[in-house]
């Protein structure tokens, strides 16, 4: 059996590594001005749209609720951030960005704005870049889909697994 998917697999979970390092260290640099950090602008992003609860932050975002929680409450520490009544559940509150929290978000606007232009330019165009977010959003779905499936060996006491 070729090992090419095994490779492919490896250059891209290094690729996807090296990407978010770079996202973080582009993101530390772009918040910084606006009186953030990077995980202070995913959660307020994360909200923008509509108020959330923490838990459904977590979700979009792909990381713990505890994460989101400890951030969420250091939002709502500085002011840049509410939480608000849940009509679907007494206790989970949504959490929702204040003005000042969209004020911080809008001075980081310009420098995205930057980036964004610069990987168009990089990319060759809008169109390679919204094929790139494509192809990140559809392997981003097959290892969701494709969880379980990795185990190394077959678990003998589970009858799915048998021949």
């Amino acid at each position: 059996m070729s090992r090419a998917p095994q490779d492919a697999l490896s250059r891209t979970a290094l690729g996807v590594f090296r990407l978010n390092g770079q996202f973080l260290a582009v993101s530390e640099e772009l918040a910084e001005p606006a009186g953030l950090t990077a995980a202070w602008w995913q959660v307020l992003g994360a909200v923008l749209p509509e108020p959330l609860p923490v838990a459904g932050i977590a979700r979009v975002m792909g990381i713990t609720r505890q994460s989101v929680q400890r951030i969420a409450d250091l939002l709502v520490r500085e002011g840049l951030a509410a939480y608000e009544p849940n009509p679907a559940h007494r206790r989970a509150k949504l959490l929702a960005p204040t003005e000042a929290g969209r004020a911080a978000i809008g001075r980081i606007e310009p420098g995205h704005a930057r980036l964004a232009a610069a990987l168009v330019g990089e990319l060759g165009g809008q169109e390679a870049f919204d094929e790139t977010v494509r192809v990140l959003e559809r392997l981003s779905g097959a290892l969701e889909r494709a969880g379980g499936t990795y185990r190394s060996s077959p678990d003998p006491s589970d009858p799915s697994d048998l021949p």
